[in-house]
């Protein structure tokens, strides 16, 4: 039997063989994820990622048990929790706090991680339990410790692997502070996004042992995988593997509140001038430009309004400084040659933004890939481009 169509299977076996075709599951993983059913681990209600419309739909066992289980198997994230569980109702909630990642995802970031026999495992972000079962089936109960910062999805996901009978510790915890009595860990994996890596996964990861996560910038929303090694002095080192947007760790979510009092009123007292860069040099928000700038111009955060006067209209581009009231916007009309630039406070944000992007395209345009990160033993960062040695040219005051 094969699979319905792309994303679509029925069974555990199908989606290995659907995994195994696309590349993104390694062969010593197939019997695995065989062996440790996605739908074992997913709760009666869901809502399911439509990659035709872009929407959350809310799919209930109940009401479509064929529908739950082929969503199931479908590879695509399905939302498990929103609002840290303040959500009601079958509409979607705010925010997604808790999911089933893709299954492709999965398996590829289990490659990635490179396990064999013997090795121990911690991991940060225990969801539905899934992650942490199919390491449990192949490295012994006993090897892995997932923690999970919310009671209730640790509480489910503790259940869903009694009934698999499989044996990970699950921890009822912050997963920034790790789990020091079981320590050291040969592998750590992330399954949220962080914009700082906490150095007690530093400290509890032994001498060439690997931390696998999801690492951005409050720049967007977008994470890159970063695959760090882990050194006798105790810093970590690696470099960027491929682009992902993962749910945030709690206290490493953007608050947009932070920037309410930024503009009192626009433009204000801005100063007033010009840039030729085009809106599309922006990138994509999942593209290598919006990544690269947010390396380059550290502690801003940045949004693009499109069409604020009608489809046709104006795209303004905003930017705001975490440390003061800085903040820049550039108005780009259609068919204008030019943009307009207001920026205002002691920090020129746009200014810094052009630099990171010229830099960027006068280098070559380099891919994500090219660039890495250093991580000091206190969580600071540096990133770089090709070598460690090569750090990047900061845009910053």
């Amino acid at each position: 039997m094969t699979l319905a169509s792309e994303q679509d299977g029925r069974s555990s076996d199908e989606l290995a063989r659907y995994l195994l075709g696309r590349g993104a599951l390694a062969p010593e993983w197939t019997d695995v994820f065989k062996a440790v059913p996605r739908s074992l681990f997913l709760p009666d209600v869901f809502w399911a990622y439509d990659t035709t419309t872009g929407h959350s739909e809310h799919v209930a066992r109940g009401d479509d048990p064929v529908g739950w289980e082929r969503a199931a198997y479908r590879d695509v994230p399905l939302v498990t929790q929103w609002d840290d569980g303040r959500h009601t109702g079958t509409e979607p909630g705010f925010t997604g706090t808790s999911s089933a990642s893709m299954p492709s995802v999965v398996a590829s970031m289990l490659g990635d991680l490179e396990v064999s026999e013997g090795m121990r495992v911690l991991e940060v972000g225990t969801g539905t339990g899934w992650n942490a079962g199919l390491l449990a089936h192949r490295l012994g109960g006993e090897n892995v410790v997932s923690v999970e910062i919310d009671p209730a999805v640790a509480a489910r996901a503790s259940n869903a692997l009694k009934r698999a009978g499989l044996t990970p510790l699950v921890i009822e915890g912050d997963g920034r502070d790790g789990w020091a009595p079981g320590a050291p860990y040969d592998r750590v994996i992330v399954t949220a996004g962080v914009r700082v890596i906490p150095p007690r996964w530093l400290e509890q990861t032994r001498p060439g042992g690997v931390i696998l996560a999801p690492w951005g910038t409050h720049y967007s929303n977008q994470d890159a995988l970063v695959r760090l090694t882990v050194g006798e002095d105790g810093r970590a080192v690696g470099p960027f593997l491929r682009m992902v947007e993962f749910m945030k760790l709690r206290d490493q979510r953007l608050d947009w509140n932070l920037f309410r009092g930024h503009v009192r009123s626009f433009p204000g007292d801005a100063d007033v001038s010009g840039t030729a860069m085009p809106l599309a040099e922006l990138g994509d928000p999942y593209e290598t430009p919006y990544f690269v700038t947010g390396l380059c111009v550290p502690d801003c955060a940045h949004v693009v309004n499109v069409g604020e006067s009608g489809e046709t209209g104006d795209a303004k581009a905003w930017f705001f400084d975490f440390r003061s009231r800085s903040w820049a916007a550039v108005v780009f009309t259609p068919g204008a040659a030019d943009a307009t630039v207001y920026q205002s406070g002691a920090r020129r944000l746009w200014d810094e933004v052009e630099h990171a992007l010229t830099w960027w395209i006068d280098g070559g345009r380099p891919e994500y890939d090219r660039f890495g990160l250093t991580v000091a033993r206190d969580g600071g960062t540096t990133p770089w481009l090709d070598d460690p040695s090569n750090n990047l040219p900061f845009a910053g005051p």
